[in-house]
């Protein structure tokens, strides 16, 4: 097979959607290293224990998982959308997201690991988010459409500000308040960065763990 066949393959409008899948999972394989090895390797020398060579193990197997993950999930979305496109003569519905979102969660996502669970939650603060009223102007920079897509152009809206304070105030009160009195409902790793914030700046036996060390 030619170089040639291959470049009008992949730029052939026929195949445009099915290879649309094979870059999904590309993207969120490689994103999902990117976002997952650093915050892996911090917890690891923040809060890792054991050797080096089991902590590598933990960072290995965490970026493996949602990196694995990522690219799962977004090769299901992708294949679902295009299957109830052509199911439905071609024409995207406006639940068509929400039933392909749902199966791949269900599926990649649905199994309750620490990766997941953080994936998840992470999420879910983004969706609650996404119901404090808009500012009236968008960001100020951001990634845009490419001037060549068939897609609208979207530029996201912050929050207004005066909401957006609100909402704020509440959800570090509301933490607050979950960690002082109900702190095993809370995710682990956020739970041990609170504990390093907050319960462990109560105690130290000289100016060696004052200062320097935490313990």
């Amino acid at each position: 097979m030619s170089l040639q066949l291959i470049q009008d393959l992949i730029a052939s409008p026929a195949l445009h959607d099915y290879l649309a899948v094979l870059k999904g999972a590309r993207n969120g394989f490689v994103y999902g290293v990117k976002v997952r090895f650093p915050h892996a390797l911090v917890m690891s020398i923040l809060f890792g224990r054991g050797d080096w060579k089991a902590r590598l193990r933990v960072i290995y197997r965490a970026t493996r998982q949602h990196a694995l993950n990522l690219a799962k999930f977004v090769s299901i979305y992708k294949s679902l959308l295009l299957l109830q496109k052509k199911a439905n003569g071609g024409k995207e519905r406006s639940a068509d997201s929400f039933v392909a979102g749902l199966i791949g969660g269900y599926f990649v996502f649905g199994s309750r690991n620490a990766v997941n669970e953080q994936i998840v939650l992470y999420v879910v603060s983004r969706v609650v988010a996404s119901f404090i009223p808009r500012a009236s102007t968008p960001y100020s920079s951001g990634a845009s459409t490419p001037p060549h897509s068939a897609l609208p152009i979207v530029r996201p809206l912050p929050p207004d500000s005066r909401y957006f304070t609100v909402f704020a105030a509440l959800s570090w009160g509301a933490v607050m308040w979950l960690f002082q009195h109900r702190g095993e409902s809370i995710q682990p790793g956020m739970f041990n960065s609170m504990k390093y914030l907050y319960r462990d700046s109560e105690s130290w036996s000289g100016l060696r763990t004052l200062l320097w060390h935490n313990t």
